[in-house]
This record gives C-alpha cells, structure tokens and sequence, in this order.
C-alpha cells in the first residue's frame, strides 16, 4: 500500500475564502482526515478539506504548483 499525497484547504468562519494551507501524507481519507486536523490543528478551523493531489486538475496550462506537480508525476 502506498501513502498517497493529500492538499489541505481550510477556512476559519463562513462565508470566508477557502485557502490551501498545507499537505499531509496518509494510505486512505479517512486516515487524511485526522492527519490534517491533527497536523493544522494551531487554528479554530469552521472548515477543513483533503483533496488527492493527483484529483487536482489545474485550468490553466501555467507554471502554478499543481501544473508542475501533473506534469512531473503525470
């Protein structure tokens, strides 16, 4: 079983933007899950998410993070 690579999005009150605010390595989501609370846990979160990196499907074909990250594992 290989660990898969988890973005993390978060926004401290509603109605506030989500933001990327880091990423975590677990084997499945549910494992993510807690790794992310547990690793961003500094702040009183409203909302927190996990997305697989690999699910990201950037919009543009620039030189953002997630564009290089496809490409160099895609």
């Amino acid at each position: 079983m290989r660990e898969i690579t988890y973005e993390v999005f978060a926004r401290k009150d509603r109605g506030d933007p989500l933001v990327h605010i880091g990423y975590i390595d677990a084997f499945d989501d549910e494992t993510a899950k807690v790794y992310a609370w547990k690793t961003y846990d500094e702040e009183r979160w409203f909302e927190m998410c996990v997305v697989q990196r690999e699910a990201i499907v950037p919009v543009t074909d620039g030189e953002g993070l997630f564009a290089q990250l496809r490409r160099a594992h895609g």
